[in-house]
Protein backbone atom coordinates (compact mmCIF):
# COMPACT_ATOMS: atom_id res chain seq x y z
CA UNK A 1 0.00 0.00 0.00
CA UNK A 2 2.96 2.43 0.77
CA UNK A 3 4.55 1.38 -2.22
CA UNK A 4 1.53 2.02 -4.65
CA UNK A 5 0.30 4.82 -3.06
CA UNK A 6 -3.47 2.83 -2.69
CA UNK A 7 -6.07 3.92 -0.23
CA UNK A 8 -6.83 0.52 0.97
CA UNK A 9 -6.19 -3.00 0.38
CA UNK A 10 -7.83 -6.22 1.01
CA UNK A 11 -5.25 -9.11 2.84
CA UNK A 12 -6.54 -12.58 2.13
CA UNK A 13 -5.93 -15.74 4.03
CA UNK A 14 -7.68 -19.10 3.03
CA UNK A 15 -7.78 -22.12 5.22
CA UNK A 16 -6.07 -19.95 7.93
CA UNK A 17 -6.43 -22.69 10.31
CA UNK A 18 -3.98 -24.71 9.36
CA UNK A 19 -1.24 -22.38 10.59
CA UNK A 20 -0.38 -22.74 14.06
CA UNK A 21 -0.82 -19.50 16.47
CA UNK A 22 -2.75 -17.52 13.50
CA UNK A 23 -5.54 -16.13 15.78
CA UNK A 24 -3.03 -13.99 18.18
CA UNK A 25 -0.47 -13.13 15.01
CA UNK A 26 -3.95 -11.77 13.51
CA UNK A 27 -5.04 -9.84 16.50
CA UNK A 28 -1.65 -8.48 16.96
CA UNK A 29 -1.47 -7.07 13.03
CA UNK A 30 -5.00 -5.97 13.47
CA UNK A 31 -4.41 -3.60 16.04
CA UNK A 32 -0.94 -2.59 14.81
CA UNK A 33 -2.99 -1.80 11.31
CA UNK A 34 -5.61 0.09 13.70
CA UNK A 35 -3.15 2.37 15.71
CA UNK A 36 -1.49 3.18 12.29
CA UNK A 37 -4.71 4.23 11.05
CA UNK A 38 -3.91 1.98 7.99
CA UNK A 39 -7.25 0.94 6.01
CA UNK A 40 -6.59 -2.90 4.98
CA UNK A 41 -9.58 -5.04 5.27
CA UNK A 42 -8.27 -8.66 6.17
CA UNK A 43 -10.79 -11.76 4.86
CA UNK A 44 -9.68 -14.86 6.79
CA UNK A 45 -11.24 -18.00 5.09
CA UNK A 46 -11.00 -21.95 5.64
CA UNK A 47 -13.14 -25.07 5.71
CA UNK A 48 -13.01 -25.97 8.91
CA UNK A 49 -15.92 -23.90 10.55
CA UNK A 50 -15.16 -24.87 14.04
CA UNK A 51 -11.38 -24.42 14.22
CA UNK A 52 -11.96 -20.91 12.64
CA UNK A 53 -14.67 -19.86 15.46
CA UNK A 54 -12.26 -21.33 18.11
CA UNK A 55 -9.99 -19.13 16.96
CA UNK A 56 -12.24 -16.39 16.84
CA UNK A 57 -13.68 -16.43 20.28
CA UNK A 58 -9.93 -16.63 21.53
CA UNK A 59 -8.33 -13.93 20.36
CA UNK A 60 -10.67 -11.20 18.16
CA UNK A 61 -13.47 -10.83 20.08
CA UNK A 62 -15.13 -7.84 18.76
CA UNK A 63 -12.30 -7.33 15.85
CA UNK A 64 -14.75 -9.31 13.40
CA UNK A 65 -17.07 -9.69 11.45
CA UNK A 66 -18.70 -13.38 10.48
CA UNK A 67 -19.92 -14.40 7.50
CA UNK A 68 -21.18 -17.78 6.63
CA UNK A 69 -20.92 -19.83 3.70
CA UNK A 70 -23.33 -22.41 3.28
CA UNK A 71 -23.23 -25.74 1.13
CA UNK A 72 -23.45 -25.43 -2.89
CA UNK A 73 -26.86 -24.38 -3.44
CA UNK A 74 -29.04 -25.93 -6.68
CA UNK A 75 -28.18 -22.72 -8.66
CA UNK A 76 -24.56 -22.95 -8.27
CA UNK A 77 -24.45 -27.09 -8.90
CA UNK A 78 -26.22 -26.25 -12.26
CA UNK A 79 -23.94 -23.30 -13.54
CA UNK A 80 -20.83 -24.81 -12.61
CA UNK A 81 -21.54 -28.47 -13.15
CA UNK A 82 -24.61 -28.95 -14.90
CA UNK A 83 -26.24 -30.86 -12.49
CA UNK A 84 -30.24 -30.95 -12.75
CA UNK A 85 -32.42 -30.87 -9.94
CA UNK A 86 -33.07 -34.46 -9.36
CA UNK A 87 -29.03 -35.27 -9.07
CA UNK A 88 -28.82 -32.65 -7.10
CA UNK A 89 -31.86 -33.73 -5.24
CA UNK A 90 -30.57 -37.30 -4.35
CA UNK A 91 -26.78 -36.71 -4.80
CA UNK A 92 -26.34 -33.48 -2.23
CA UNK A 93 -24.07 -30.65 -3.12
CA UNK A 94 -20.10 -31.52 -2.70
CA UNK A 95 -18.25 -30.21 -5.77
CA UNK A 96 -15.49 -32.67 -4.94
CA UNK A 97 -18.04 -35.74 -5.73
CA UNK A 98 -19.87 -34.52 -8.95
CA UNK A 99 -18.00 -36.61 -11.11
CA UNK A 100 -18.43 -40.25 -8.88
CA UNK A 101 -22.40 -39.67 -9.68
CA UNK A 102 -22.48 -42.16 -12.11
CA UNK A 103 -20.89 -44.56 -9.72
CA UNK A 104 -23.53 -44.78 -6.74
CA UNK A 105 -20.89 -47.36 -4.66
CA UNK A 106 -17.73 -44.96 -5.41
CA UNK A 107 -20.12 -41.66 -4.24
CA UNK A 108 -21.09 -43.30 -0.85
CA UNK A 109 -17.24 -44.56 0.03
CA UNK A 110 -16.08 -41.26 -0.53
CA UNK A 111 -19.01 -39.18 1.23
CA UNK A 112 -18.44 -41.33 4.40
CA UNK A 113 -14.63 -41.41 4.14
CA UNK A 114 -13.65 -37.61 2.74
CA UNK A 115 -16.51 -36.22 4.03
CA UNK A 116 -18.44 -37.15 7.23
CA UNK A 117 -15.66 -39.34 8.84
CA UNK A 118 -13.31 -36.51 8.21
CA UNK A 119 -15.79 -33.86 9.94
CA UNK A 120 -16.16 -35.21 12.58
CA UNK A 121 -12.45 -36.44 14.08
CA UNK A 122 -11.53 -32.96 12.65
CA UNK A 123 -13.89 -30.84 13.39
CA UNK A 124 -15.62 -32.16 16.39
CA UNK A 125 -13.36 -35.08 18.51
CA UNK A 126 -10.06 -32.84 18.31
CA UNK A 127 -12.02 -29.79 19.35
CA UNK A 128 -14.41 -30.90 21.89
CA UNK A 129 -14.12 -33.39 25.02
CA UNK A 130 -16.19 -36.14 23.75
CA UNK A 131 -16.75 -38.95 26.36
CA UNK A 132 -19.03 -41.33 24.25
CA UNK A 133 -17.94 -41.56 20.90
CA UNK A 134 -19.51 -43.88 19.35
CA UNK A 135 -22.89 -42.39 21.11
CA UNK A 136 -22.15 -39.36 18.20
CA UNK A 137 -21.97 -41.65 15.93
CA UNK A 138 -24.43 -43.32 16.59
CA UNK A 139 -26.95 -40.17 17.01
CA UNK A 140 -25.46 -38.84 13.36
CA UNK A 141 -26.24 -42.21 11.57
CA UNK A 142 -29.74 -42.26 13.43
CA UNK A 143 -30.06 -38.56 12.77
CA UNK A 144 -29.51 -39.13 8.98
CA UNK A 145 -31.97 -42.03 8.92
CA UNK A 146 -34.72 -40.22 9.85
CA UNK A 147 -33.62 -36.57 8.17
CA UNK A 148 -36.95 -34.75 7.90
CA UNK A 149 -38.84 -36.88 10.77
CA UNK A 150 -39.62 -35.92 14.39
CA UNK A 151 -37.79 -37.80 16.64
CA UNK A 152 -38.03 -37.31 20.74
CA UNK A 153 -34.87 -37.50 23.02
CA UNK A 154 -36.31 -40.16 24.51
CA UNK A 155 -36.76 -42.40 21.92
CA UNK A 156 -33.77 -41.90 20.33
CA UNK A 157 -32.26 -43.40 23.76
CA UNK A 158 -34.33 -46.29 23.50
CA UNK A 159 -32.89 -46.71 19.61
CA UNK A 160 -29.09 -46.02 21.20
CA UNK A 161 -26.60 -47.83 22.79
CA UNK A 162 -25.41 -46.96 25.75
CA UNK A 163 -27.52 -43.26 25.16
CA UNK A 164 -27.04 -41.84 28.36
CA UNK A 165 -28.91 -38.71 29.15
CA UNK A 166 -30.71 -36.47 26.73
CA UNK A 167 -28.68 -33.50 27.86
CA UNK A 168 -25.36 -35.55 26.12
CA UNK A 169 -27.43 -36.21 23.02
CA UNK A 170 -28.43 -32.91 22.87
CA UNK A 171 -25.25 -31.58 23.11
CA UNK A 172 -23.84 -33.58 20.49
CA UNK A 173 -26.26 -32.70 18.20
CA UNK A 174 -25.14 -29.51 18.65
CA UNK A 175 -21.97 -29.96 17.89
CA UNK A 176 -23.21 -32.16 14.65
CA UNK A 177 -25.04 -29.02 13.57
CA UNK A 178 -21.77 -26.59 14.08
CA UNK A 179 -19.93 -29.05 11.85
CA UNK A 180 -22.44 -28.35 9.01
CA UNK A 181 -23.49 -32.31 9.27
CA UNK A 182 -26.50 -32.57 11.08
CA UNK A 183 -29.44 -29.88 12.52
CA UNK A 184 -31.85 -30.15 14.77
CA UNK A 185 -34.70 -28.35 14.32
CA UNK A 186 -37.36 -26.68 16.65
CA UNK A 187 -40.33 -26.95 16.72
CA UNK A 188 -42.35 -23.45 16.35
CA UNK A 189 -44.37 -21.36 18.82
CA UNK A 190 -44.99 -18.07 19.66
CA UNK A 191 -43.10 -19.03 22.89
CA UNK A 192 -39.35 -18.99 23.15
CA UNK A 193 -38.95 -21.74 25.66
CA UNK A 194 -41.92 -24.09 24.75
CA UNK A 195 -39.74 -23.79 21.10
CA UNK A 196 -36.36 -24.61 23.10
CA UNK A 197 -38.01 -27.57 24.66
CA UNK A 198 -39.82 -28.98 22.01
CA UNK A 199 -38.72 -32.57 20.49
CA UNK A 200 -36.14 -31.89 17.08
CA UNK A 201 -37.26 -32.54 13.88
CA UNK A 202 -33.51 -33.64 11.92
CA UNK A 203 -32.65 -32.33 9.14
CA UNK A 204 -29.17 -33.02 7.33
CA UNK A 205 -27.21 -29.85 5.90
CA UNK A 206 -26.55 -31.84 2.76
CA UNK A 207 -28.41 -34.47 1.04
CA UNK A 208 -25.25 -36.27 0.12
CA UNK A 209 -24.69 -37.43 3.74
CA UNK A 210 -28.63 -39.00 3.07
CA UNK A 211 -27.61 -40.63 0.08
CA UNK A 212 -24.14 -42.19 1.42
CA UNK A 213 -26.60 -44.29 3.81
CA UNK A 214 -29.56 -44.97 1.82
CA UNK A 215 -29.24 -49.03 0.27
CA UNK A 216 -30.43 -48.37 -3.01
CA UNK A 217 -29.30 -46.80 -6.44
CA UNK A 218 -31.05 -43.16 -7.94
CA UNK A 219 -33.00 -44.86 -10.30
CA UNK A 220 -34.39 -47.23 -7.19
CA UNK A 221 -35.32 -43.86 -5.38
CA UNK A 222 -36.49 -42.31 -8.06
CA UNK A 223 -38.97 -44.83 -9.09
CA UNK A 224 -40.43 -45.39 -5.39
CA UNK A 225 -42.49 -42.69 -4.53
CA UNK A 226 -42.89 -42.94 -1.17
CA UNK A 227 -38.93 -42.82 -0.70
CA UNK A 228 -38.45 -40.04 -3.45
CA UNK A 229 -40.65 -37.92 -1.55
CA UNK A 230 -38.74 -38.23 1.33
CA UNK A 231 -35.46 -37.48 -0.37
CA UNK A 232 -37.12 -34.42 -1.68
CA UNK A 233 -38.13 -33.16 2.01
CA UNK A 234 -34.98 -33.85 2.63
CA UNK A 235 -33.45 -31.89 0.13
CA UNK A 236 -35.94 -28.25 0.61
CA UNK A 237 -35.20 -28.60 4.39
CA UNK A 238 -31.00 -28.67 4.11
CA UNK A 239 -31.41 -25.63 1.28
CA UNK A 240 -34.06 -24.24 3.99
CA UNK A 241 -31.00 -24.08 6.84
CA UNK A 242 -28.64 -23.28 4.58
CA UNK A 243 -30.54 -20.01 3.81
CA UNK A 244 -31.65 -19.53 7.28
CA UNK A 245 -27.57 -19.64 8.01
CA UNK A 246 -26.52 -17.12 5.63
CA UNK A 247 -29.70 -14.58 6.25
CA UNK A 248 -30.03 -12.17 8.94
CA UNK A 249 -32.76 -12.57 11.43
CA UNK A 250 -33.65 -15.72 9.76
CA UNK A 251 -34.90 -19.40 11.47
CA UNK A 252 -36.14 -22.56 10.38
CA UNK A 253 -38.76 -24.75 12.36
CA UNK A 254 -41.09 -26.95 12.29
CA UNK A 255 -45.12 -26.83 13.86
CA UNK A 256 -47.21 -29.93 14.62
CA UNK A 257 -50.61 -30.24 16.30
CA UNK A 258 -51.67 -33.73 17.04
CA UNK A 259 -51.70 -35.27 13.71
CA UNK A 260 -51.54 -32.06 11.89
CA UNK A 261 -48.44 -31.29 11.01
CA UNK A 262 -46.17 -28.88 8.31
CA UNK A 263 -42.86 -29.61 7.34
CA UNK A 264 -41.24 -26.25 7.76
CA UNK A 265 -41.93 -23.05 9.59
CA UNK A 266 -39.40 -19.71 7.82
CA UNK A 267 -39.44 -17.08 10.14
CA UNK A 268 -37.71 -13.89 8.36
CA UNK A 269 -37.99 -10.93 10.24
CA UNK A 270 -41.53 -10.15 11.49
CA UNK A 271 -43.03 -13.02 8.26
CA UNK A 272 -43.82 -16.20 9.13
CA UNK A 273 -44.47 -19.22 6.42
CA UNK A 274 -45.65 -22.50 6.55
CA UNK A 275 -44.34 -24.72 4.45
CA UNK A 276 -45.52 -28.15 3.38
CA UNK A 277 -43.42 -29.73 0.74
CA UNK A 278 -44.83 -32.22 -2.16
CA UNK A 279 -42.53 -34.04 -4.84
CA UNK A 280 -44.94 -33.84 -7.31
CA UNK A 281 -47.66 -31.53 -9.13
CA UNK A 282 -51.39 -31.45 -8.14
CA UNK A 283 -50.69 -32.47 -4.20
CA UNK A 284 -53.62 -31.11 -2.25
CA UNK A 285 -53.50 -32.84 1.16
CA UNK A 286 -52.70 -29.27 2.94
CA UNK A 287 -54.87 -29.98 6.74
CA UNK A 288 -51.31 -29.02 8.12
CA UNK A 289 -51.19 -26.21 6.77
CA UNK A 290 -54.87 -24.84 7.68
CA UNK A 291 -54.78 -25.97 10.99
CA UNK A 292 -51.65 -23.72 10.98
CA UNK A 293 -53.40 -20.95 9.50
CA UNK A 294 -55.98 -21.38 12.18
CA UNK A 295 -53.81 -21.24 14.58
CA UNK A 296 -51.29 -18.06 13.79
CA UNK A 297 -54.04 -16.42 11.78
CA UNK A 298 -51.28 -13.61 10.49
CA UNK A 299 -48.97 -16.39 8.82
CA UNK A 300 -48.53 -16.86 5.10
CA UNK A 301 -48.67 -20.80 4.06
CA UNK A 302 -47.18 -22.05 0.83
CA UNK A 303 -47.73 -25.78 -0.56
CA UNK A 304 -44.44 -26.79 -2.55
CA UNK A 305 -46.01 -28.12 -5.61
CA UNK A 306 -48.20 -25.56 -5.84
CA UNK A 307 -46.95 -22.16 -6.06
CA UNK A 308 -43.86 -22.94 -6.12
CA UNK A 309 -42.28 -26.69 -7.48
CA UNK A 310 -39.37 -28.21 -5.10
CA UNK A 311 -37.15 -27.55 -7.91
CA UNK A 312 -38.28 -23.44 -7.53
CA UNK A 313 -37.85 -23.24 -4.20
CA UNK A 314 -34.11 -24.91 -3.86
CA UNK A 315 -33.27 -21.74 -6.03
CA UNK A 316 -35.33 -19.59 -3.97
CA UNK A 317 -33.76 -17.33 -1.37
CA UNK A 318 -35.64 -16.65 1.82
CA UNK A 319 -36.57 -13.59 1.18
CA UNK A 320 -38.51 -14.90 -2.83
CA UNK A 321 -40.28 -17.41 -0.55
CA UNK A 322 -41.37 -14.99 1.49
CA UNK A 323 -42.77 -13.60 -1.38
CA UNK A 324 -44.44 -16.21 -3.28
CA UNK A 325 -46.36 -16.86 -0.29
CA UNK A 326 -47.32 -13.31 -0.09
Amino acid sequence: MALTGAEEAVLVFDEIQKVEGWSEAVKRNWDKDTRDKRPLKVLLSGSSRMLIQEGLSESLFGRYEQLYLTHWSLSEMREAFDVDPEHFAFYGAYPAAVSLMSDDARFKSYVTASVIEASINRDIFLLEKIDKPALLRQLFELGVQYSGQILSYNKMVGQLQDAGNTTTLARYLHLLDQAGLLAGIDKFSMQHVRSRASSPKYQVHNNALLAAGQTGTFEDVRSDPIAWGRVVESAVGAHLVNEARKTPNCRIQYWNNGNREVDFVLCSGDAVVGIEVKSYVGANETGGLVAFKKEFPAAQTLLVGNVLSWQDILCATASQIVEAAG
